[in-house]
C-alpha cells in the first residue's frame, strides 16, 4: 500500500491559498490535482456534491477537512494535493470549523491508500507535528515535516447481548472519512489490549445499513448518523476523528470498562 509520501508531491502542495467559501477551498485542491494529471475537473466538482449531498462530514478535525469522493472514471492515478488557506473558511461544522488546511484524495480504489491515511491520521493527532505542518513556509519544508511521520477478553457495549466483536466506522462512500477514524479507533484498541479481540471496518452509509445487525457498534460523524437514523445497534457520533481522548471516551461509555 501506497504511504503519505508516494501519494503527495510538491507540485500538489499550496500554501497560504486565498479562498472565500469552502467551495472555493475545494476548487483549489481539486485544481492541483488537475493540474498533476491525477483527476479531471469533474472529480472536483464531486468532492463538493459531496459536501452539499452528506454535509460538512469531512471536517473530520478542528481546522482540517479532508474532501474527496467515490472513485470514478474521473480519477487516472491516486494521488493527493494538500492546501493550506490564508484565511479560514467555514464548512459548517458546528466543532471543527473554521478550516484552514483542506487535503484532497482522489482514489481509483477503496484499499491503495489506507497506509497514507493512517500515516495523516496519527500527524493531525500530534499536537507538535500539526503545528509543524502549519507553519512550514515551502512545499518542501512540508514535506520534511510529513516525513517525520513515520482486552485480555472483550466486553460487550452496554446493554447488548452476545458481542460480535465487530465496529463499524461510517462515511458518505466508505474511504475517505472513514478511515481516520477507523485508524484512531485501532490505536485506542491496541492502547488498551483489544485490537486482537475487536475487527474494526471503515465502510459507506448504504453497507452500514446493511450490515449494521453484524456490529456491536458504529461510530461516524453526526450528519452521517442522521443519515443512519435508526438500524438497531448503537450509532455513536465522534466530532474530532483524529481524537484518541474522544474515541477512548465513547468506548468506555459504550462498553463496560
Amino acid at each position: 500500500m501506497a504511504d503519505l509520501l508516494e501519494l503527495l508531491s510538491a507540485q500538489c502542495i499550496e500554501l497560504d491559498v486565498a479562498a472565500d467559501t469552502w467551495q472555493e477551498s475545494i476548487v483549489a485542491a481539486g485544481g492541483l490535482l488537475e493540474r498533476a494529471g491525477i483527476a479531471d475537473a469533474a472529480y472536483t466538482q464531486s468532492m463538493i456534491d459531496n459536501v452539499e449531498s452528506n454535509g460538512p462530514y469531512i471536517v473530520v478535525a478542528p481546522g482540517f477537512a479532508f474532501a474527496h469522493a467515490r472513485p470514478s472514471a474521473a480519477v487516472h492515478h491516486t494521488g493527493m494535493s494538500w492546501v493550506r488557506l490564508a484565511q479560514p473558511v467555514t464548512f459548517g461544522h458546528k466543532t471543527n470549523d473554521p478550516v484552514s488546511l483542506v487535503v484532497a484524495l482522489a482514489a481509483t480504489d477503496s484499499g491503495a491508500h489506507n497506509t497514507a491515511m493512517a500515516e495523516l491520521a496519527k500527524l493531525l493527532g500530534d499536537a507538535d507535528r500539526r503545528a509543524a505542518l502549519d507553519t512550514a513556509a515551502t512545499p518542501a519544508e512540508l514535506l520534511t515535516a510529513l516525513g517525520a511521520t513515520a482486552p485480555p477478553t472483550s466486553a460487550a457495549p452496554a446493554g447488548a447481548a452476545q458481542p460480535k466483536n465487530l465496529i463499524l466506522t461510517v462515511c458518505g462512500n466508505g474511504l475517505g472519512t472513514s478511515l481516520f477514524l477507523k485508524n484512531t479507533l485501532e490505536q485506542v484498541l491496541s492502547t488498551w489490549g483489544w485490537a486482537q479481540f475487536i475487527r474494526v471496518e471503515a465502510t459507506d452509509t448504504i453497507s452500514a445499513k446493511g450490515r449494521a445487525k453484524e456490529a456491536d457498534l458504529i461510530l461516524t460523524s453526526g450528519e452521517i448518523a442522521r443519515t443512519l437514523g435508526d438500524i438497531g445497534v448503537p450509532v455513536k457520533v465522534i466530532e474530532n476523528f483524529t481524537s484518541t481522548r474522544e474515541v477512548d471516551t465513547t468506548l468506555r461509555d459504550s462498553y463496560d470498562v
